[in-house]
C-alpha cells in the first residue's frame, strides 16, 4: 500500500557555472529559462495526474538543484504557484530554497519571503578565495558575508550554512578558520559535506591527470572530528552524519528521507518514494523537458522494495541519525564490540553510532545485514 506524499521536492537544474566537483543534473545557462521550465515542469504534473497521482497536503517543500535562487525572484514566485495549483500546505510547512551567496540581495530575500519561503540554505562552502576559484563557485568571500547578513535580517523561520572539507592539502585550505567564521555567523543550522571524486567532473578529470590528490583518510577524519567539536561547544547538535541544527531548526525535509517517509520529486534527476517502490526521472535537462511536453512521463527508472531491500534501507537511515536503530538481543553481541571501541552506544535496545562510528557507517550497516540473514 502507498503511503500519503506530504513532502515535495523541486530540482532547479540551472547554474551559471559547474562547479568543479559536481555530478549532479544541472544545465549551465546565462540566461535561465524559466517560463520554459516552468512549462515542462506544468507538463510533467498534468502527466503524473492523469497517472493517479492525487494532489498532496505538504508538510515540507524543497527547492533544490542546481542553484533554485538562479531563477530569480519572480521565478522562485512562479514556482511557488504552480506547485500551489496542484497541492497545499501547512501553514507551518517548512519551504526551502536553496541559495548561492550572489544571488541574495534585500530586495531578493523579502521577495522570496513574501512569496512562502521559511527557510534558505546558503551555499557559501568556504571562506578562502582561493578554494572558491579552485572549486568554480561563483561568489566572493565578501558576497559570503554579505548574504548571511541579508538573510539574517530577513525573518525566516531558519536558515542554514554549507561548508565542504577535506580538500586536497595543496589548497592550503585552513580548516579550523572556516569553521570558526562559519560558527561565528551563528546558523541555527550548519551542513557539512567531505569532498568526493566523481568521474566526469573536472575534478575526476584532474585526478585522473594526476593534477590533483584528494585527502586522505586521516585529513577527513580530523576535520570531520573537529567540526563535531567545534560545533557542538557552538550549541549545534549533530544530528546526523553531515548536519547540525539548534532545537527546533533541524531540515524536516531532509528528516522525511531518513525516516522513511513517503515523497514525491519533479524536475530532472527527481527522485520520489510512496512507500513501496521508489522512482527517478531522467536526469538531463533537454530529455526531461522533451518527454513531459510531448505528454510523456519522463521516468528514468523505478525499483519496487521487497524486504531484504527494506531492511538494509532501514538500517542504514536508522544508523545515520541520532534518532538511532532498535537491534534485538541477537545482534546486541555482534554491536558490543562497537560500544567498546567508541563506535556506538547502545542503551535500552537503540543502537545509536557515535562521530567515530559515522566515519564507518557504510561498514557498520553493512554488518548488520548480512544478506543470508534476511533470507
Amino acid at each position: 500500500m502507498t503511503d500519503a506524499v506530504r513532502h515535495l521536492y523541486v530540482h532547479v537544474p540551472f547554474c551559471a557555472r559547474r562547479c568543479s566537483y559536481c555530478d549532479f543534473s544541472i544545465a549551465v545557462r546565462p540566461d535561465v529559462p524559466v517560463s520554459e521550465f516552468l512549462a515542462a515542469l506544468r507538463a510533467e504534473l498534468a502527466v503524473r495526474r492523469a497517472a493517479g497521482m492525487a494532489p498532496p497536503h505538504l508538510d515540507t517543500l524543497y527547492l533544490g538543484g542546481g542553484t533554485p535562487s538562479h531563477l530569480g525572484p519572480d521565478g522562485v514566485r512562479a514556482l511557488l504557484d504552480l506547485v500551489r495549483e496542484f497541492a497545499s500546505w501547512s501553514v507551518d510547512a517548512e519551504v526551502t530554497l536553496e541559495a548561492n551567496p550572489d544571488d541574495v540581495s534585500p530586495a531578493a530575500t523579502r521577495d522570496w519571503h513574501d512569496a512562502g519561503i521559511t527557510r534558505v540554505s546558503l551555499g557559501a562552502q568556504s571562506f578562502d578565495a582561493g578554494v572558491l576559484a579552485w572549486m568554480h563557485r561563483t561568489h566572493s568571500v565578501e558576497q559570503v558575508h554579505r548574504a548571511v547578513d541579508v538573510i539574517r535580517d530577513t525573518p525566516f523561520d531558519s536558515w542554514s550554512f554549507d561548508l565542504i572539507f577535506a580538500l586536497p592539502a595543496t589548497l592550503e585550505r585552513d580548516w579550523e578558520r572556516d569553521l570558526a567564521l562559519a560558527l561565528g555567523k551563528a546558523p541555527p543550522h550548519l551542513s557539512l559535506y567531505g569532498l568526493t571524486v566523481e568521474q566526469g567532473t573536472p575534478l575526476g578529470r584532474w585526478a585522473d591527470r594526476g593534477e590533483v590528490l584528494p585527502a586522505d583518510e586521516t585529513t577527513y577524519e580530523r576535520e570531520f572530528l573537529r567540526a563535531h567539536h567545534l560545533a557542538a561547544s557552538a550549541g549545534l547538535q549533530h544530528y546526523e552524519v553531515s548536519n547540525f541544527g539548534r532545537p527546533g531548526h533541524e531540515s524536516r525535509h531532509n528528516g522525511s528521507y531518513w525516516s522513511g517517509a513517503a515523497y514525491l520529486g519533479l524536475g530532472p534527476s527527481a527522485h520520489g518514494y510512496d512507500g513501496d517502490s521508489r522512482r527517478w526521472n531522467i536526469s538531463a535537462y533537454a530529455a526531461w523537458r522533451d518527454a513531459a511536453v510531448r505528454g510523456v512521463d519522463p521516468v528514468g527508472g523505478t525499483e519496487l522494495l521487497g524486504r531484504v531491500e527494506r531492511r538494509l534501507e532501514a538500517v542504514y537511515l536508522g544508523l545515520r541519525t541520532i534518532g538511532g536503530l532498535h537491534v534485538d538481543t541477537s545482534e546486541q553481541a555482534l554491536v558490543a564490540p562497537w560500544v567498546s571501541a567508541g563506535w556506538a552506544t547502545l542503551d535500552d535496545d537503540i543502537l545509536r553510532l557515535t562521530p567515530l562510528g559515522w566515519l564507518r557507517l557504510d561498514a557498520l550497516a553493512a554488518a548488520l545485514t548480512p544478506v543470508p540473514a534476511l533470507q
